[in-house]
């Protein structure tokens, strides 16, 4: 009997790769915290998980790739979810990142990605205690 992995491992390899590309997003906003005219931009990340799970919950997976452009990957996705965020209180030169904010959000996608990994961690575990009969 095969084991679908996509199945056993749920959503949380594509919250993984979610999480990582928000928290290059926020890197980029504090990254250019002092650029005049730079616009802070964040990932809806309910919307764009949910976009994930509904696109892995279909037959995607019969599929096969003949062409580099013809399925996309789930990180295709986030480009459709990346927002702009506004502003508490938008500077003089135009731009809209409060670092505050910034770090508090990077912060807590830190957090949270750890937790998924530690999620993770767990089904790969209990796969591995079914397949060798703990």
């Amino acid at each position: 009997m095969a084991i679908n992995l996509d199945k056993a491992l749920g959503i949380y390899p594509q919250a993984l790769a979610l999480r990582a590309r928000r928290a290059e997003v926020l890197a980029a906003n504090m990254a250019n915290a002092d650029t005049p005219n730079y616009k802070a931009k964040d990932i809806d990340f309910k919307a764009a998980l949910n976009q994930a799970r509904d696109q892995s919950g279909s037959d995607a997976s019969v599929m096969v790739r003949t062409h580099a452009t013809h399925l996309s990957s789930g990180l295709d996705l986030v480009s459709g979810s990346v927002k702009y965020r506004v502003p508490d209180q938008s500077s003089l030169d135009g731009n809209t990142v409060d670092t505050d904010t910034e770090q508090a959000e990077f912060t807590r996608n830190a957090i949270q990605y750890q937790a998924t990994l530690t999620f993770l961690n767990g089904r790969i575990k209990g796969l591995m205690t079914a397949i060798r009969g703990d």
